[in-house]
């Protein structure tokens, strides 16, 4: 006796890369054209996810363009949406050596709660080398139910 196949529904993976100068104003566009992605892969600009995910790029951005900033090299964006299941942001650098890390800053500084913030909203976030040269910043989220 044989047992029946089962169906899956497939599973689209999609991915949207982007590189951008690293200067505030490329930090500011990479946010843009991420909420711009979802609302094209149809995750509605102001919705909970579409928020979210403005906020954790704004953070990775911008410390990429900070912290991660060699003269004349760019930044990039990448965007895995699995529908239903999971968003991943990927913010790479070429600076490998400025590894970030969400130590709690004192009541006097005036930076260093971005990562805090990140840790906050993603499900999961973590540093991974980039090869040949550099980091990537990777958050996730989980969407299911």
């Amino acid at each position: 006796m044989t047992s029946p196949a089962t169906r899956e529904a497939p599973v689209t993976v999609r991915v949207f890369t982007q590189r951008f100068s690293s200067t505030p104003r490329g930090a500011r566009l990479a946010r843009r054209l991420a909420l711009h992605q979802l609302d094209r892969w149809r995750i509605p600009y102001g919705s909970e996810t579409s928020d979210t995910v403005a906020l954790l790029v704004a953070e990775l951005a911008a410390n990429a363009v900070t912290h991660g900033r060699l003269p004349g090299r760019d930044f990039e964006l990448t965007l895995t949406y699995t529908p239903g299941l999971r968003l991943r942001i990927d913010v790479s650098d070429t600076r490998g050596e400025r590894r970030p890390s969400a130590a709690v800053p004192g009541l006097l500084d005036e930076g260093g709660r971005g990562l805090l913030l990140v840790d906050a909203l993603a499900s999961r976030w973590s540093v991974l080398d980039r090869v040949p040269v550099g980091k990537t910043v990777r958050a996730e989220l989980e969407l299911g139910s």
